[in-house]
């Protein structure tokens, strides 16, 4: 028995796969619950001392047992040192996440920071940029 390759059972190689709804739904219920334990918990960690995180995304493997956890600490100052300081308390922060939410698995948690909010700020600086901004301008008035 063949199938045809536009059947929806076969996998399609065109086109790369993004996370599923299942994914998805995971992953924001680890993130919200994740602040939550962050926002309560009184982690002993001289990386971490008072230092506000933020959890900006989570994305979880496709059978829910990884989650990667995007981090950003307030002012984004000092962020390897606090990246390190939760993967070190990953551990803990796995076993209250798993009384927190109802998973099949609790996932086990690794902590990156997220080069978002960096990559935000430097497209800002290159728009301020005298030459990019005369170039923008240039292209509007050709294009209209």
């Amino acid at each position: 028995m063949s199938r045809h390759p536009h059947s929806p059972r076969s996998p399609s190689r065109s086109q790369p796969q993004g996370p599923s709804q299942r994914q998805l739904r995971a992953g924001e219920l680890v993130r919200h619950a994740l602040v939550e334990i962050l926002r309560e918990a009184d982690i002993a960690d001289p990386a971490l001392e008072g230092v506000s995180v933020t959890v900006t995304e989570v994305r979880m493997s496709p059978d829910l047992r990884h989650a990667t956890v995007f981090v950003e600490p307030l002012g984004g100052g000092h962020a390897p040192e606090v990246v390190t300081g939760m993967n070190r308390h990953a551990r803990f922060l796995r076993g209250r996440l798993g009384r927190a939410v109802e998973l099949k698995f609790t996932p086990e948690l690794k902590f990156v920071h997220d080069e978002s909010f960096d990559e935000a700020a430097r497209m800002d600086r290159l728009f301020e940029d005298p030459r990019v901004r005369r170039d923008i301008q240039t292209t509007r008035k050709g294009g209209d």
